[in-house]
């Protein structure tokens, strides 16, 4: 690698004018060549002893500034070396020094990346001796297994098996014993959601045990008067304050666990890219911590810069194509979201699967990651688009790095992968009748509909209506600790007679500031009488539920279908095609005191799994319909089965009973939170030792 770095280095010099290794009398080749080595020798050092304590002293920049300062300390670090060259009498102008630092880690990382290609036993030895070195510093942990959860965000449980039986995932078919001769380590089981089948509802529960009163990933609030929405930062903090006061249980990894990418922080002490906690400022805000594990090394910054700039020229050239091959159905990929697009699938990526692995070596108990690489992509490419296959193969990549790194821990580890719903293929509804669900919501009150909503082209984005790529955007806020604002909804809606309107992909929720009490169907009907005809009898809605007087609530379909909720498993009605489980889903949402004055399902054709979202969303999920409410759980059989006797496993609380039990068999019972101290400004996390440095 010297060698290689001695030659980039001459080369370098050869090219850009301002970069000198020679006084200006000229020097013999010797001299040039010396000079080189001495430079690129230096550069190494400082890179391996300086570098991570620049990153130490900088933990508390926000993640995407820290990975923007990397070129400009790394261009300081070259000039440093240049200056304390005993040979020759090289120079560079700061900007040069910048493109040549850059140059330089990136090429030493290909060759150390080429090298461990070559020959693995080198690799296992690099990842040996690093571990010995991490535990020398540390105090022995438990020689229990320990057990490393990572969530592929919106991974459907259908779209796993066929990936695995196409090759896509060998790592996971190797779990399975897919390939013959190969005996399976793991079992795959479908889980099935709760109505609101998205992020927000699925990983509150599955971290802290309740999702209770989570009716959709936004809605109204009417005792508030404010839209919560479940990927901003306040939105996740006041969701964890209330899952933590329900149950009285701090979370899942209260005992000595990291959580990583995740919207909620699980009760874990060491945390990185963690939404709950990213608007936190000062030492009590660990999230940063987890970030050293991966700037530490210049050429990590360098390399997933190059991939990032290469992932958004390679979605610029997906969407082109499809555009030019018009595509059905396409939605808009322009804008920003080539970027948003890139960081989710590299930035984030490699941040928490860096941190993943320092949790690792670090003997943690639980680990609990989040990668929202493929969530992202399914909503614009499709769920099964040739565009996610690639994400499917990198995250595969991904756990079989973290599966080789896990053999080096000083405990052994237990690897279950998951995924907190699915993707439901589908038309936007917008596209499919020309109108957004609020312009029909205004046409059945009685109000003026926009000009703007009819005929719209498909691939327009209208004014109004909400941006996709939640989870990816949820990573982007947390690394900058910036909360923000999604285009087109207002955080605290005026109070007035006009109904508000909010899209949970194919759930739509309609509520009536004015009213303080969720409205019944009677009082619906005798202010609005066109209203619920006008939404249930169009081709575009499944089903309708509101509350009843008479019945209590109620369900209502196209021709005047109705079904009272306590007789839905006798007579499904407008849920027959939604599947078994759509009646409990309904009338546990039923019982949320925030649920919305009508809830509104689309349609759903169950010979293709297609619904239509009321987002601009190809693949969509947070409603009922196909497969984005049946995710997976994928478990090491020394576990115990997900349940006994072979039943479902039926919403995410029942999820996070399952891995507690599977904790606790591993490495004993977990600790209650009333043994810890939770902060009092925020959600209740545990208050541990020191920040997560120790763990990167």
């Amino acid at each position: 690698m010297w060698a290689v770095s001695t030659v980039t280095m001459l080369v370098l010099a050869g090219i850009l004018p301002d970069f000198q290794l020679q006084s200006p009398d000229g020097d013999s080749a010797t001299t040039i060549a010396v000079t080189a080595a001495l430079g690129a020798g230096a550069f190494g050092v400082l890179s391996a002893v300086v570098w991570p304590l620049l990153v130490r002293l900088l933990l508390l920049v926000p993640a995407l500034v820290l990975g923007l300062l990397v070129f400009f300390l790394n261009g300081s670090l070259l000039l440093l070396a240049l200056r304390v060259n005993p040979s020759g009498q090289p120079e560079a102008a700061p900007e040069t020094a910048v493109i040549v630092a850059a140059v330089m880690s990136a090429v030493a990382s290909a060759t150390g990346a080429a090298l461990a290609v070559r020959d693995d036993e080198a690799y296992r030895r690099r990842l040996h001796r690093l571990a010995v070195r991490r535990r020398r510093r540390q105090p022995p942990c438990s020689s229990a297994p320990g057990t490393v959860v990572v969530q592929l965000d919106g991974v459907g449980h259908d779209v796993l098996r066929d990936a695995v039986d196409r090759g896509l995932m060998p790592t996971a078919a190797r779990w399975l014993g897919a390939a013959p001769g190969q005996d399976p380590t793991h079992r795959l089981t479908p889980w099935r959601t709760d109505w609101s089948s998205q992020t927000g509802a699925s990983q509150l529960g599955i971290l802290h045990g309740s999702n209770h009163d989570v009716p959709a990933f936004r809605w109204y609030e009417k005792d508030t008067g404010e839209v919560m929405v479940c990927n901003r930062p306040a939105g996740a903090v006041e969701l964890q304050r209330r899952a933590v006061e329900r149950t009285g249980d701090g979370g899942l990894l209260t005992a000595d666990g990291a959580s990583r990418g995740n919207l909620f922080s699980g009760g874990a002490g060491e945390l990185a890219l963690v939404l709950s906690v990213s608007a936190r400022r000062g030492r009590e805000n660990r999230s940063r911590a987890g970030y050293f594990a991966y700037f530490c090394d210049p050429a990590n910054a360098v390399r997933t810069a190059l991939s990032f700039v290469a992932d958004a020229g390679r979605e610029i050239g997906q969407s082109l194509r499809a555009r030019a091959r018009g595509q059905r159905p396409r939605v808009s990929r322009g804008g920003l979201y080539p970027l948003v697009r890139a960081f989710a699938t590299v930035v984030e990526r490699d941040v928490v699967v860096a941190a993943v692995i320092g949790d690792l070596l670090a003997g943690r108990t639980a680990v609990y990651a989040d990668l929202v690489a493929y969530d992202e992509v399914a909503h614009h490419s499709g769920p099964r688009s040739r565009d996610a296959e690639q994400v499917l193969r990198r995250l595969d990549r991904a756990l079989a790095l973290i599966e080789r790194v896990a053999e080096h821990a000083p405990r052994p580890y237990r690897i279950v992968v998951l995924s907190d719903h699915g993707q439901s293929p589908g038309e936007t509804f917008r596209a499919r009748y020309g109108l957004t669900l609020a312009d029909l919501v205004r046409a059945g009150c009685g109000l003026p509909v926009p000009r703007r909503a009819v005929g719209v082209p498909p691939g327009v984005e209208p004014w109004g209506s909400t941006r996709s790529g939640a989870e990816a955007r949820a990573a982007v806020r947390a690394a900058l600790r910036r909360p923000a604002e999604e285009r087109g909804e207002r955080h605290r809606p005026a109070r007035g007679f006009e109904p508000v309107v909010l899209a949970s992909g194919n759930l739509g929720l309609i509520s009536f500031p004015d009213v303080p009490h969720r409205m019944s169907r009677e009082e619906i009907d005798a202010r609005h009488p066109a209203l619920l005809p006008t939404l249930a009898n169009h081709p575009g809605v499944g089903f309708l539920l509101v509350r009843s007087e008479e019945h209590g609530g109620v369900v209502l379909g196209a021709r005047g279908a109705e079904t009272p909720l306590d007789r839905l498993d006798a007579e499904p009605g407008p849920l027959a095609a939604f599947g078994p489980g759509a009646a409990a889903a309904v009338r546990r949402t039923h019982s949320f005191p925030h649920t919305a004055d009508i809830m509104v399902n689309s349609f759903h054709d169950p010979a293709d799994g297609e619904v239509l979202a009321f987002e601009e969303q190809i693949g969509s999920h947070g409603g009922l319909g196909g497969d984005q409410g049946r995710p997976f759980l994928l478990s090491p059989l020394a576990f115990s089965p997900p349940v006994d006797g072979g039943g479902e496993v039926v919403g995410a609380e029942q999820v996070h009973r399952v891995l507690r039990r599977w904790l606790e068999e591993a490495a004993g019972p977990q600790v209650p939170l009333a043994a810890r101290q939770a902060p009092p400004e925020g959600p209740a996390e545990p208050v541990g030792d020191q920040p997560g440095e120790r763990a990167a």
